[in-house]
């Protein structure tokens, strides 16, 4: 204990020695600190006028309401001091589409015959949404900015506590110098933890603590070897801090190594001086390590301002293209939808194109939609004028397929033709039909062409001696039938009957002329045993249906009636469909010149088709006593 008294009295007998060279140390140190502080606050200040967060860039501009709400609802869930540039794009862009949206509402009112005077505004639910989440964004920064500001205060009053305790400390005389200084350093360290203080304090805070720390050392006369040593330590703080600045010019992040520089700039004010000799020189290499970081922020921020200003460029040069094609009026359907093809192609390549610079990203923006706006205004009135003129050639179209389908059956070839190839004129020269039912109408119109030609082709490729063979041929069958003596089994009958209309579709052609008059004298020849064996034509198909159900396969049989009935089913619909249409169509004769004659050919039309339907049927509830069987076999 005496040893340590003795050394202090020593140390301060030395100091008092020293007193003239250290205060002029003191002194020139002191002059270059404050010229240090000079450029760390010029750092501050510049500090302060940068975002200590770069939000990433997020282009809104396409966005609809709906897309905007949530969007802003999925940035509520951030942290509120990193979303701030994005909720104000959200907000610009939403307060455009929005005022749009009530200017249509208005417009759709008055267009409805309402009074202008008289409009109320819809409840708008996307609206009543946005407000919601802009009242819960203010909600939120203010909670933000309360808490920062109260942390700032808690910081205050710690900061105003140290300088009582640093008081205090100068004030004492009851400890060593060793205590007294390793007090000094807690607090010190202590100061150092403490964030930030609301900024009109600062610089009074700054003053008073260095004011405090000059006053300690003046006080305490520290001899020089304790001060050399607190000058090596804040040398050696100096140099870790440098390091840590170089490391910052290889992050990859400009916005993590800028955020990181201020952190290191705030401890930098925090160490105190270092050896006169090493002063500069340690300032220097902390300064260059420090200014290739700023210059590697300002280049990124110079290349994206580039990027913004090509992007500027390439929606230009957009524009400029959309509007040079916009001056070509189209003049039908194929070019309107060829100009809208490409008009949406270069929406697709402007939404590929980054953002702009912000005080030009609206006019840009309107720019370009406000010409396709127009165009596509145009278009659905172009659109909704074609439509009547479209129902008015579908009708002559449907005559058409009339005439056609009418031509189609008749024998005189000469004349059927020269009708038919008019009719094919006329088609050309009446204008397009909507795609609802263009195709169907066409396919109806060529069906009833080739119908014809291929009966006309059919009639003349006949070889004259084989029909005259046929005729003969047939003719024997007539006669055969007529002589044929059928028994009492009904079964028996049916399968007689079934194999003469075999042979009689064996046969080939026969002449054109003969043809009907053959096939009457036939059909007749055949109905009249039918009459007479009191079996109707029905009854045979049925028959015959039956025979086809004993041919499949046992196994096979409930998946062959369940695929048959559900085709017997189609075309029972398909049918009952046809129906449907022949009879509208009965409607359109009145004005027709064949008008007679086409509706004959309806009326039989329509009449097979109700024979085929009650046939169908018939066959469906065949194959329902065929399955009930098997189930019954199934249960035995």
């Amino acid at each position: 204990m005496e040893e340590l008294n003795e050394s202090i009295i020593n140390s301060e007998k030395s100091h008092s020695e020293k007193e003239e060279q250290v205060e002029v140390i003191s002194s020139t140190e002191k002059t270059q600190n404050n010229a240090t502080e000079e450029e760390v606050e010029n750092m501050e200040q510049q500090e302060q006028t940068e975002e200590k967060y770069e939000e990433p860039s997020v282009d809104y501009s396409s966005c609809t309401r709906e897309e905007l709400v949530s969007a802003f609802k999925e940035l509520l869930m951030d942290d509120v001091l990193k979303i701030k540039n994005r909720v104000a794009d959200i907000k610009l862009f939403f307060a455009d589409l929005n005022k749009e949206y009530q200017k249509e509402q208005f417009e759709a009112f008055l267009a409805a015959g309402g009074n202008k005077d008289e409009y109320q505004p819809s409840d708008d639910k996307v609206y009543d949404e946005y407000r919601k989440c802009a009242a819960k964004y203010r909600e939120k920064r203010q909670k933000y900015q309360e808490e920062q500001e109260s942390i700032k205060q808690r910081n205050l009053e710690a900061k105003k506590s140290i300088l009582e305790e640093l008081k205090q400390l100068l004030d004492r005389d009851d400890t060593t110098i060793k205590q007294t200084y390793d007090d000094f350093n807690a607090l010190q360290e202590k100061w150092k933890t403490i964030g930030d203080v609301p900024r009109n304090e600062v610089n009074n805070l700054w003053q008073s603590y260095h004011f405090l720390i000059e006053k300690f050392f003046g006080k305490l006369k520290i001899n020089r070897e304790l001060r050399m040593l607190d000058l090596k330590r804040n040398l050696e703080q100096k140099i870790v801090l440098c390091e840590k600045v170089e490391e910052l010019i290889m992050e990859e992040s400009i916005s993590e190594s800028y955020k990181k520089l201020q952190q290191y700039r705030e401890a930098w004010r925090g160490i105190g001086p270092v050896p006169n000799d090493k002063n500069e020189e340690i300032w220097a290499r902390f300064c260059t390590a420090a200014d290739q970081v700023e210059n590697r922020r300002k280049e990124y921020y110079d290349q994206r301002k580039e990027e913004l200003e090509n992007n500027l460029l390439a929606k230009k040069a957009l524009c400029e293209k959309a509007e040079e094609l916009l001056t070509k009026q189209p003049v039908n359907a194929t070019e309107w939808n060829d100009i809208t093809t490409e008009l949406n192609e270069m929406l697709k390549v402007w939404k590929t194109i980054g953002p702009v610079p912000r005080e030009v990203n609206d006019e840009i923006w309107v720019r370009f939609k406000s010409k396709l706006d127009k165009f596509f205004e145009n278009k659905k009135e172009y659109f909704e004028s074609l439509k009547d003129e479209q129902a008015k050639n579908y009708n002559l179209k449907l005559e058409l397929c009339l005439q056609a389908e009418a031509i189609a059956k008749r024998d005189d070839w000469k004349r059927a033709t020269e009708e038919l190839l008019k009719l094919q004129d006329d088609w050309k020269k009446i204008g397009s039909v909507s795609r609802k039912h263009s195709d169907k109408v066409w396919l109806r119109f060529r069906a009833a062409c080739d119908e014809f030609f291929a009966r006309k082709v059919e009639y003349y490729s006949s070889i004259k001696g084989e029909e005259t063979e046929n005729l003969a041929k047939k003719k024997a069958i007539i006669e055969e039938v007529k002589q044929f003596e059928f028994g009492e089994d009904k079964n028996e009958n049916l399968a007689a009957i079934k194999e003469f209309q075999r042979r009689w579709v064996e046969v080939g052609h026969v002449p054109m002329v003969e043809k009907d008059a053959l096939q009457k004298e036939f059909r007749n020849t055949i109905n009249a045993h039918f009459e007479k064996l009191k079996i109707s034509v029905r009854e045979t198909q049925e028959a015959v249906y039956r025979d086809r159900l004993k041919n499949v396969a046992s196994g096979d049989i409930t998946k062959f009636v369940s695929d048959e009935k559900r085709d017997l089913q189609d075309k029972i619909q398909k049918l009952k469909s046809d129906l449907i249409l022949w009879e509208n169509n009965l409607g359109f004769l009145a004005n027709s010149k064949q008008a007679t004659l086409l509706r004959e050919e309806f009326e039989k039309k329509m009449q097979s088709a109700r024979q085929q339907i009650a046939l169908l049927e018939a066959k469906i509830k065949i194959l329902d006593e065929e399955i009930n069987a098997n189930k019954t076999q199934d249960k035995e």
